[in-house]
């Protein structure tokens, strides 16, 4: 039968600050703990220490900096029931620049309304499958 729908077999995604991350690349490095014993007793994944590791000794503390993931920007106002006026401004104005992006780009907007309606459709059809 196999997993459910939408369920992983992962924990959630964990924030580790730069300086966090320093702080167990510094107890790799002093020979305090391996990543194998340092990954179990905060049970954290020794390749992903290894790799603070590796950053570090390449690019110093700046290269445990997180990298932000870019997302949809629109997301934050879009799931909200009612907006703050502030918020409703900062929502058009997004808005109006993604459609000045597209202009730009030479996309009109029946274009990107055709291309979404495509997009929604091919969802639609692989989710009435399951």
């Amino acid at each position: 039968m196999g997993r459910p729908k939408g369920v992983l077999n992962k924990a959630p995604s964990r924030y580790w600050s730069k300086e966090a991350k320093y702080e167990y690349v510094q107890l790799i490095l002093t020979g305090q703990y391996s990543t194998e014993e340092l990954g179990k007793i905060n049970n954290v994944s020794s390749g992903m220490i290894s790799t603070w590791v590796k950053r570090f000794k390449e690019g110093g503390i700046e290269a445990l900096e997180n990298k932000r993931k870019p997302g949809n920007p629109l997301s934050k106002y879009m799931n909200k029931k009612e907006l703050t006026p502030l918020e409703a401004l900062q929502y058009e104005n997004m808005k109006l620049r993604i459609e000045n992006e597209r202009l730009k780009k030479g996309y009109t907007t029946e274009e990107v309304k055709a291309y979404q309606a495509k997009r929604k459709s091919k969802q639609n059809t692989k989710s009435s499958k399951t």
